[in-house]
């Protein structure tokens, strides 16, 4: 890749993100992202204070229980926030006409659409990572407590993120807003009820059932991540517990991760492939 290529996939990156500021979408999943904050930590200090605690790492296990509760409500604003924000990146820009006066220009779409991305990557990133500290920066205001491997949960919170502004960018390349959007989220639910059915399946020894979490986790990848996210930030006797809202069976591997990575390498890829063919 030349230096002129990577200069433009730059400043694309840089329309986007001061675009994507722009959006009262943006600003409305921000509000909703303080107001989550703030009640989150009312309720939080209101429970620490209020609660009396009589068996050995009660406390601990409470405040853990909490803090995953908060960084789930967080994990789906990242969600809505990666969609919301893409979802009209490419096929708003084509049904509108706007797409025109970019790839007129002497720029290829490759650049264009792989500059959009990492432009609203790094508007997501900075949500997330602002999100999750916020939310452990509230429990250990109160508690002084720290979650294990929080750098590792947050980062596969924002990889899970990743993917759905993947995938969003390219039902973009093809699909009306509308029609990309609902796709997406769809899929999101799908993963999401088939993640459970294989929490489920797997306490109750079901194989079938763990199968057909395994096979739409390759599908969408989404909620696994968010199952070792959970997993990773719970102390080791929580996870044994096996069974609970933030609790799995058998954890997502290390190798799901890599899968997801992939995953995202190769919607770009398909992304590139299908825009560069799409008859504007």
């Amino acid at each position: 890749m030349s230096m002129t290529a990577v200069k433009t996939i730059l400043t694309t990156a840089h329309l986007t993100f001061q675009e994507a500021r722009q959006r009262r979408v943006l600003w409305a999943v921000a509000f909703l992202g303080l107001a989550c904050l703030g009640v989150f930590a009312a309720g939080f200090s209101v429970i620490h204070h209020r609660s009396k605690f009589t068996i050995v790492g009660e406390r601990s296990e409470v405040t853990n229980f909490l803090l995953l509760t908060g960084l789930y409500g967080v994990n789906f604003l990242v969600v809505m926030l990666a969609i919301l924000t893409s979802v009209d990146t490419i096929a708003g820009e084509i049904t509108s006409g706007t797409i025109h006066t970019i790839v007129t220009k002497p720029l290829r779409r490759w650049q264009v659409l792989l500059g959009k991305w990492l432009g609203l990557a790094a508007m997501l990133s900075v949500f997330t990572v602002s999100m999750c500290v916020a939310m452990m920066g509230i429990v250990w205001l109160v508690t002084r407590y720290v979650p294990p491997n929080p750098v590792q949960g947050v980062m596969l919170m924002l990889l899970e993120g990743m993917v759905l502004l993947s995938l969003s960018i390219l039902g973009g390349t093809r699909l009306s807003t509308l029609n990309n959007g609902v796709v997406v989220f769809m899929l999101y639910g799908l993963a999401f009820i088939a993640g459970w059915i294989e929490q489920v399946g797997s306490f109750l020894r079901s194989d079938a059932a763990v199968h057909i979490g395994i096979v739409t986790s390759l599908l969408m990848p989404s909620e696994a991540l968010w199952k070792r996210a959970a997993w990773l930030m719970q102390p080791q006797f929580l996870r044994q517990l096996g069974f609970g809202p933030f609790a799995a069976v058998s954890a997502p591997s290390p190798a799901m991760v890599a899968y997801a990575g992939a995953y995202i390498a190769a919607a770009l890829a398909v992304a590139v492939y299908s825009f560069q063919r799409r008859d504007l």
